[in-house]
């Protein structure tokens, strides 16, 4: 913990715009970079119900479990590695952990320290025998762990499962109608000059249902309006809030793409992806640590014309989003 006093409150906003036309878009590769997700939030304006589509891609995210007081070293069985590890991708997180407690461990398929696929993690190796060893005699890590797999889900899991006490959940999803939401008049793609915080800091008062009609002035809130401002007569907002995979994510991008084409009124859809605040890694195998800021999240602004906005934060000192 011996955070640089000046780095503490220093964070990272990464923007980009371009278009799902361009062969080398980013948008893809960056979500499945982001392995660790709690929260997904869409905001489609001009629509007071999800179609049928769309709404079966928000309720269908794959299934979580939460495996209780499992000791770490259960991550390098060698079914568990033959069954999971090696057939798919494994995001996994400790439950309850923090960060400022070093106890916060993390699964994914880019491993922090350890890569278990590599070859010389093999079973029976000298390298995952002495890690063993270290983890069943020396350490001997415990935690709830929040665990999912893809694509095999709880079958892929089924060895480590059926030997200690486990739960499964299914992501939470809820909604809210708005109506008269002010927007800001730039939420139109052949803008060229845009501030980012400007936009973030009000989709963010619209996620959090904080109400922009303030003076500037307020002793509750001194979040306004930006100067120039359209109302959109009705909207939805729905948040999605779990452990939440890259790939459904992934799926739910698509989705909102076809669905922006078949819309004649809607010209625009946010998507906002928040990490866990205390995951020991943000994007790809990027560190996360005490005292180096909180933003953990990307937003993905889409239009009807296939272009976008892409906004991605992170702590700081540690390096850009990939």
């Amino acid at each position: 913990m011996n955070a640089d006093p000046q780095q503490t409150l220093r964070s990272l906003l990464v923007s980009e715009r371009s278009s799902f036309m361009e062969e080398k878009n980013r948008v893809i590769a960056q979500a499945q970079q982001h392995h660790l997700n709690y929260k997904v939030s869409v905001l489609l304006p001009e629509c007071s119900a999800a179609p049928s589509h769309l709404d079966k891609v928000l309720k269908s995210f794959s299934t979580f479990y939460l495996i209780k007081n499992l000791p770490l070293y259960e991550l390098l069985d060698k079914e568990f590695l033959e069954a999971a590890v090696y057939q798919g991708s494994v995001y996994g997180l400790s439950y309850r952990s923090r960060i400022d407690q070093e106890n916060c461990i993390a699964l994914t398929p880019n491993v922090v320290s350890v890569n278990l696929t590599d070859s010389s993690m093999a079973p029976g190796g000298r390298g995952y025998q002495r890690l063993l060893a270290g983890l069943t005699s020396c350490v001997q890590l415990r935690s709830d762990f929040l665990l999912s797999h893809h694509p095999g889900g709880r079958a892929a899991l089924q060895s480590l499962l059926s030997r200690y006490d486990w739960s499964d959940y299914s992501p939470e999803v809820s909604s809210r109608s708005l109506t008269h939401l002010s927007c800001p008049t730039l939420l139109t793609s052949d803008l060229q000059t845009c501030d980012p915080h400007s936009f973030l800091e009000w989709l963010g008062a619209v996620d959090a249902d904080v109400s922009c009609e303030n003076s500037s002035s307020s002793f509750l809130s001194s979040l306004v309006s930006p100067e120039l401002t359209m109302t959109v007569s009705q909207s939805l907002s729905v948040s999605i809030s779990g452990l939440l995979l890259p790939q459904d994510i992934q799926r739910l991008i698509q989705e909102l793409r076809c669905y922006l084409e078949q819309s004649r009124l809607v010209s625009w859809v946010v998507l906002t992806v928040h990490g866990f605040i205390d995951s020991p890694v943000s994007w790809s195998a990027s560190e996360q640590r005490l005292l180096t800021g909180g933003e953990n999240f990307y937003t993905l602004l889409l239009f009807h014309d296939h272009t976008y906005r892409l906004h991605m934060a992170t702590r700081a000192p540690h390096t850009c989003p990939p």
